[in-house]
């Protein structure tokens, strides 16, 4: 028994020093239903931060940041990029990405340069110059560079890829908080939260949760038809189409 506890005892310092801090992350939703008037949803997502003993607390000399990452399903999609000929614009060169996030958002405490290097950037996807896009094409780098700059530049605009430095607020070292706005274009399908705590441009903890996007009401029904029975998915559109012509014809005859 004394052995045991004299083990214990030389042990615990060892076993102090591999302790690792550890991220207690949620969100303001865990579920979003898009609707006819779904005009962007405010997605707050916060936690604490719970240091081990040993770890030094936040202060000026050992900052403690925060970075939030916002990825929506992955999605295949064909760039393609236009040219002029003879006036006309048609279509030239064109790449397809297999394995795209169809949302991206990347919340920090501080730009994302200062707190990491480019090779734990790629590594963690941090940041929208470094998302790993998987072309399927084997174009020179070059090409595959313009094209995925066209990407993030298609999507920035749309609102579905976007960056917010200095958007995340901590707390006494302790808590954070940060919102992420949903644009009403957003797709539907299983969205990750991930929480990232770096110190000295390390990253030394990580956590994750899961955001559902879905339609709902009229539309998930319309949307369940699409992919489930194409049979009854025509039927409707048909129906529609007929009552959305009669009700038009016999306003017509009022007026």
């Amino acid at each position: 028994m004394r052995r045991r506890a004299a083990a214990l005892a030389l042990a615990a310092p060892l076993l102090l020093a591999e302790a690792k801090p550890v991220l207690v992350p949620d969100v303001s939703q865990r579920e979003i239903e898009i609707a006819y008037s779904f005009t962007g949803a405010e997605l707050l997502l916060f936690g604490a931060i719970l240091l081990p003993p040993g770890e030094p607390r936040a202060d000026a000399r050992h900052p403690i940041d925060v970075v939030v990452v916002v990825k929506g399903p992955a999605q295949s999609i064909t760039i393609r990029e236009k040219e002029k000929v003879a006036g006309i614009w048609v279509n030239a060169d064109r790449l397809r990405y297999s394995s795209a996030p169809s949302f991206y958002a990347i919340a920090s405490s501080r730009p994302i340069r200062d707190l990491v290097d480019d090779r734990t950037r790629a590594i963690y996807e941090l940041g929208l110059d470094s998302l790993q896009l998987s072309p399927t094409s084997s174009a020179p780098s070059d090409v595959q560079d313009r094209f995925t700059r066209g990407l993030v530049d298609l999507r920035a605009r749309g609102g579905l890829y976007y960056e917010a430095p200095r958007a995340v607020e901590i707390t006494d070292g302790v808590l954070y908080r940060a919102r992420v706005n949903i644009p009403a274009r957003v797709p539907v399908g299983r969205f990750t939260a991930e929480t990232f705590l770096i110190r000295d441009g390390k990253v030394l903890g990580a956590a994750v949760r899961d955001i559902d996007v879905r339609k709902s009401g009229f539309e998930r029904f319309v949307a369940r038809a699409a992919e489930r029975s194409s049979f009854l998915y025509g039927l409707t559109a048909v129906a529609l189409s007929v009552l959305l012509g009669w009700g038009a014809g016999a306003i017509a005859r009022k007026v």
